[in-house]
């Protein structure tokens, strides 16, 4: 398992999940580009936000694509159908 960083982008990671060997899912890039594979879901907050954000990123953290939410219960069951060929199982920081 992969620790994230305290901090992902300057938000604070609150809950995390690392799918292992096999990517959540990907994201499409086009027919010129291969697609990005998603190994690491992070849930965050930013000091000066109320908003909770759902970082998807790659197998270094690096965030791919990131969705806000209200709260981190909405963020977790609102996972795309994209990233859900391994099951989340969250972590708390």
């Amino acid at each position: 398992m992969r620790n994230p960083p305290a901090e992902i982008d300057g938000a604070k990671v609150l809950e995390w999940a690392w799918s292992g060997e096999k990517p959540f899912g990907i994201i499409a890039c086009g027919s010129t580009e291969p697609p990005i594979e998603i190994y690491d879901l992070a849930i965050c907050q930013y000091a000066t936000s109320e908003k909770i954000y759902r970082f998807s990123c790659n197998e270094s953290w690096e965030v791919e694509q990131d969705s806000s939410y209200v709260s981190i219960t909405e963020a977790k069951n609102n996972l795309p159908y994209q990233y859900q060929e391994v099951e989340a199982f969250w972590v708390k920081l």
